[in-house]
């Protein structure tokens, strides 16, 4: 990390983020990025109590997103520009606590840092052992305020043998022009199930960099879906810690640009343990102007004997201006596991538009079908399925309407 011996672009936000810089387009995670062209002394700090009318429009905004799900949720927490004004429990076998944001010794980046001192709260959903609620938490955090950094701040713990879908949604109110940084850090104990669900939809007009951290403990299951399509620059994190013996990470994502947007997804599929295993399966597409990178590593440590690892990330370019990048790594230190890794970045299928033009199907409309049909294997992996309806159509307006 680079310092300043002044002042960093994020040192009006608080003494302790004086020497901060942003991280270099060169280094091999930001490589390909737009971080260069973001600009965090515009942004202030939020305001610590958001307007009423900003609350109530967010109120309204989660209720519709919960009528849209298959069941009521068994709690729901509702945030403003990062502040909680509202955290809600129906089913007492989910515990949910909003505390002081701490500091965390393993932030991956300066955004991260700059999270956890801007943060008002920290939102702590979990579960006792043995606990199975059977309706999703819905963690939703709005934006509401210009020229501003939210921060919210999640962190998922389930006790041992426990399971629990939580769906964490982020939106803004309208046209918004804020620097959105969310931090999601899950800790999955052992022979526990979590299914979690983001959905990043905030305004074209917004700047995200967030980042999510899974440790996933012996025979455990983390099962995390990912919904990449609003923002300006949106970039997003993914690292899935398999920490115990028989752990599985189970990680899917649907992104999509148009416009001049630009989606940049990082994921680290870290083997610790042994017999652990690990499936990655990414899609995404651009249109007009937009951009996409991609950019995993699958780690295998030297005590991960019997590791099997997958990752597979594909991009569609449907204008000749879109562009994309996809690089996949690898660092194995055993000679007993299987792992394996396909990236793909083209345009879409000449064969597949001429035999539905061939059958009077016009170019445009041809098009739309060969995108919602290549979606549709993560939108079926989703592991709240209801949120994969909510989401489709939103797809389809972004690729359909320059990011609108």
């Amino acid at each position: 990390m680079a310092t300043s011996v002044e002042t960093g672009p994020f040192a009006h936000l608080g003494a302790a983020l004086v020497d901060l810089q942003l991280p270099s387009p060169e280094a091999e995670e930001w490589r390909y990025s737009r971080v260069a062209d973001l600009d965090p002394t515009r942004y202030s700090a939020a305001s610590a109590t958001p307007p009423e009318a900003a609350v109530a429009d967010a109120e309204a905004m989660v209720a519709g997103f919960v009528d849209g799900l298959d069941e009521p949720p068994s709690a729901v927490v509702v945030l403003v520009d990062g502040v909680v004004v509202r955290a809600t429990v129906v089913d007492d076998r989910v515990q949910v606590d909003t505390s002081p944001s701490v500091p965390d010794d393993e932030a991956p980046d300066v955004f991260s840092i700059v999270n956890e001192h801007v943060a008002t709260a920290e939102v702590v959903v979990g579960t006792q052992p043995g606990a199975r609620p059977t309706s999703p938490v819905v963690v939703a955090s709005c934006t509401a305020a210009d020229d501003v950094v939210v921060a919210p701040r999640l962190r998922i713990r389930l006790g041992a043998d426990s399971e629990l879908a939580v769906v964490e949604l982020h939106r803004s109110l309208g046209a918004s022009t804020a620097l959105v940084l969310p931090v999601t850090r899950v800790d999955v104990g052992r022979d526990a199930t979590l299914r979690h669900v983001v959905v990043q939809d905030v305004d074209t007009g917004s700047d995200v960099v967030g980042s999510i951290a899974a440790e996933v403990a012996g025979s455990a299951t983390y099962d995390g879906w990912l919904a990449a399509i609003g923002g300006r620059y949106a970039r997003t994190r993914v690292d899935c810690r398999l920490a115990g013996r028989g752990a599985d990470g189970r990680l899917a994502s649907l992104y999509a640009g148009g416009g001049d947007q630009m989606r940049d997804l990082r994921t680290f599929q870290d083997h610790l343990d042994r017999d652990t295993t690990s499936t990655l399966e990414f899609k995404g597409a651009v249109d007009d102007r937009a951009h996409a990178v991609y950019t995993g590593l699958i780690r295998i440590h030297p005590e991960a004997k019997g590791s099997n690892a997958e990752q597979s990330n594909r991009i569609m370019t449907l204008s000749d201006e879109a562009w994309a990048e996809s690089v996949p790594n690898l660092e194995i230190e055993h000679n007993d596991v299987r792992c394996a890794h396909a990236s793909t970045v083209g345009p879409v299928d000449a064969d597949q538009r001429f035999y539905l033009e061939s059958r009077g199907v016009p170019t445009d409309v041809a098009e739309r079908l060969i995108v919602a049909g290549f979606f549709d294997e993560v939108l079926e992996r989703c592991c709240v399925p209801a949120v994969a309806g909510l989401v489709r159509p939103r797809v389809a307006r972004v690729l359909g309407g320059g990011g609108s």
